[in-house]
């Protein structure tokens, strides 16, 4: 049985469902056009089956937050969720004051309507418990005129704010198409995997890269670490590397003695199963060369892993049945420095294994390259995703645990 409800457990038909999702998108800081729409993409599923099976659908969503520029209306959201859908879209400038809640009342079956940022409730991104967030006025203003609460917003699944928690103390509740999805496959990668379970990390955060590798290998859950980018970077300069004046000025911002002490504690009691870069791209006049680990310190920037080091990593990812990525091998964006990320990533592609990404430049590589359709998962997550494979109890998943236990509140 699942630890949590879902809208297979739920007749929706006639019923007002209010639906969380994560619509918080990357806007053109000019215009405050959408530039990237695929949250809202890989919501379609869930609004589409409350459209057939007959509900009112509500939409609650955030974007920005108060104070920064993108913190704007979402009438665009509503807009680019009408044309994905085919279908009108209405929409209301108020989150739950009189405007809202008439719309809510006059809403026809098969009707969806997106009520403004939800961030405009000024209370929205407090941290409290349910049932403290569940005396808000958003909440209490809102949940009288629903049967239901969906969320589907797993991206802030890392949450404990009030539209992502509140209802659930007052409503039946459960996880969306999407939620589902990501739990799913985070279940099958995290939670049971099965063996060998590989897990790569690179990009240009290594800051809290330490306490999800510990918890990995640990747990078992991991049973081999593939690192690259600035986290291998890390690791190398923790344990007596000396990379260069260039590539150690980018720890100057998360790295303090503390941190590379902690990282080479780390290493000394896994490195069977911590793997390092053994070479390097770097560019010289303009064009990719490659140096060794034993070459270092070098003057170039440590762009890209090298030949030797994305064999290794083939062949350890060739032999895997469970594969997680987050961060590219190096820089990707530049040509020059592709090969590392292309290599790998088409690797994993090919693999027979269960494969889950996540991360932004990972994604982002990932589309470039033209693999979304090649790898098993690619979570929409950024912070939930790290926390969840850091062994974090995440307060949205917790809630609709909670729900699904609690079972006091009726089924209108």
């Amino acid at each position: 049985m699942k630890a949590f409800n879902t809208l297979d457990d739920f007749n929706v038909k006639n019923k007002t469902v209010l639906l969380r999702v994560d619509y918080n998108m990357p806007l053109d800081k000019k215009t405050l056009d959408i530039t990237d729409d695929t949250r809202i993409r890989l919501t379609i599923p869930t609004i589409k089956e409350l459209i057939d099976k007959k509900a009112k659908t509500v939409i609650l969503a955030h974007q920005g937050k108060q104070g920064s520029w993108d913190f704007t209306s979402l009438n665009k959201h509503a807009d680019t969720l009408g044309k994905l859908l085919d279908k009108t879209v209405i929409f209301i400038d108020d989150v739950y004051g009189d405007k809202a809640k008439n719309a809510i009342k006059n809403l026809k079956k098969e009707e969806v309507l997106m009520l403004d940022n939800v961030r405009k409730y000024p209370g929205e991104t407090e941290k409290k418990t349910p049932e403290e967030h569940a005396k808000s006025e958003l909440v209490q203003n809102l949940y009288p005129l629903a049967s239901l609460f969906v969320n589907d917003a797993f991206a802030a699944a890392h949450r404990a704010h009030c539209s992502l928690i509140g209802f659930t103390t007052v409503l039946p509740s459960c996880a969306g198409r999407l939620m589902e999805k990501e739990l799913n496959a985070l279940e099958k990668a995290v939670n049971n995997p099965e063996k060998p379970s590989v897990f790569l990390f690179g990009g240009a955060k290594f800051s809290d890269v330490n306490v999800t590798i510990e918890h990995l290998l640990k747990s078992n859950i991991a049973d081999e670490v593939l690192l690259t980018g600035l986290t291998a970077n890390a690791f190398l300069k923790a344990i007596g590397y000396n990379l260069g004046r260039k590539n150690e000025e980018a720890f100057t911002e998360e790295g303090t003695s503390e941190l590379f002490n902690e990282l080479k504690n780390l290493y000394d009691r896994y490195k069977s199963r911590i793997h390092l870069p053994v070479d390097f791209a770097v560019e010289k006049n303009g064009e990719r060369a490659e140096v060794k680990l034993k070459d270092l310190p070098v003057n170039e920037n440590l762009f890209d892993i090298g030949e030797e080091t994305i064999q290794a990593y083939t062949e350890m990812i060739r032999k895997a049945k469970t594969i997680f990525i987050s961060g590219p091998c190096g820089v990707f964006e530049n040509p020059l420095f592709r090969k590392g990320t292309e290599n790998v990533f088409k690797a994993i592609a090919n693999s027979n294994a269960f494969t889950i990404a996540g991360g932004g430049h990972t994604v982002a590589s990932i589309e470039q390259l033209n693999l979304r359709e090649r790898l098993s998962h690619i979570s929409t997550g950024g912070g939930a995703l790290e926390k969840y494979i850091m062994g974090a109890k995440l307060p949205v998943i917790e809630a609709l645990k909670n729900a699904k236990n609690r079972a006091v509140v009726a089924y209108k």
